[in-house]
């Protein structure tokens, strides 16, 4: 099968929409939509409230996190470990994986999923399971079925 093409693309931040999600103390912005890296990858990034992260998933999508600013607690398959300003994370795809901003103000992510994937929508949809209040695994894992999203535990804390 061929590759679809590359497209030009200049991603102005002031232009870009916000996906907000205040249960996870989320706000995320696509930066490179997989439809101009010709579904390669997808661009985001995230700026995390501190004691907040998204709760313990897997999905087939690797991913790159790189820390851009402030500092957070990553679990991968059951490995505990801290990542600062300017440090960088890859999670393989399939991977169980969770991060925790425990810095005492907001931190910023930027993150490269492969393939790409519809992550603006994703988080949208995401918000709006999440927006009465927390569902629960089992309504979480209902939307994450569709994205090949597994959600496997709440998000994670400072202790084990």
């Amino acid at each position: 099968m061929e590759a679809k093409p590359f497209q030009f693309f200049r991603s102005r931040a002031e232009n870009l929409p916000v996906v907000r999600i205040p249960l996870l103390g989320l706000e995320l912005t696509v930066r490179l939509p997989p439809d101009i890296a010709g579904g390669r990858f997808t661009i985001i990034e995230t700026k995390n409230a501190p004691g907040f992260g998204p709760p313990l998933h897997r999905h087939r999508e690797t991913e790159v996190f790189r820390v851009m600013e402030g500092r957070y607690l990553y679990e991968v398959n059951g490995q505990r470990f801290e990542a600062a300003e300017g440090d960088l994370v890859s999670v393989p795809g399939g991977a169980a994986h969770a991060f925790l901003n425990i810095a005492e103000n907001p931190a910023r992510q930027l993150v490269i999923m492969e393939p790409g994937m519809d992550a603006e929508k994703f988080f949208v949809h995401l918000g709006n399971v999440l927006a009465p209040g927390n569902p629960g695994l089992d309504a979480l894992n209902v939307f994450g079925e569709a994205w090949g999203v597994e959600f496997l535990g709440p998000p994670l804390s400072r202790g084990k």
